[in-house]
């Protein structure tokens, strides 16, 4: 059942398909929730808001609509909701300050080793730079590069538009590779 095409497992998902919510669940829970720790920066907010996700899915499952592709909606869903639950502590306690519409997403160097011919150099100054980026760039950038989302998907689950969505990665791959090319100069 792992093998299904998106529309297929989520067809199965509305008809309540136990196997087909377990699936669903098992392929997106860990991309979610590294998403969703991005946003929280809490493991346990973003554990408790993620399986209250996934039950909010499976109890309104007849209510869902079609879909061709389940990532794009899980994103954007899970953003909204798990930005609903942190406004919402929020106003029982200081958690941090969040903006409704822009999610200030941090990298860790693991993040950037892609091969065994990364060196520590270039991944400590990486993550440096794209820590620097403004908060948009930074999360367009992990939606594509972490979460494998194509444009199209960024621009629903950020809810911007497409033109939006390749504008922001230009700008922001253009920013990474100009400083990059400086601090090897700087450093050779």
């Amino acid at each position: 059942m792992s093998n299904l095409s998106d529309d297929i497992l989520w067809k199965s998902l509305k008809e309540g398909d136990l196997k087909a919510f377990s699936v669903l669940f098992k392929k997106f829970y860990p991309p979610l929730f590294s998403y969703g720790l991005k946003i929280s920066k809490d493991p346990v907010i973003t554990e408790d808001s993620l399986q209250d996700f996934f039950v909010y899915i499976f109890e309104h499952k007849e209510n869902l609509s079609d879909l061709d592709k389940i990532a794009p909606y899980l994103f954007s869903s899970y953003r909204r909701f798990i930005i609903k639950r942190i406004n919402k502590i929020k106003k029982y306690s200081i958690v941090r300050n969040i903006d409704k519409n822009i999610v200030d997403i941090n990298f860790t160097p693991e993040e950037f080793i892609t091969n065994q011919e990364s060196t520590t150099f270039r991944n400590k100054n990486l993550t440096k730079l794209v820590n620097e980026l403004p908060k948009r760039q930074k999360e367009v950038i992990y939606l594509k590069f972490h979460c494998n989302l194509k444009a199209k998907e960024i621009a629903e689950t950020m809810d911007i538009n497409y033109q939006s969505v390749i504008n922001i990665l230009h700008k922001a791959i253009k920013n990474l590779r100009e400083e990059m090319a400086i601090l090897q100069l700087l450093n050779s």
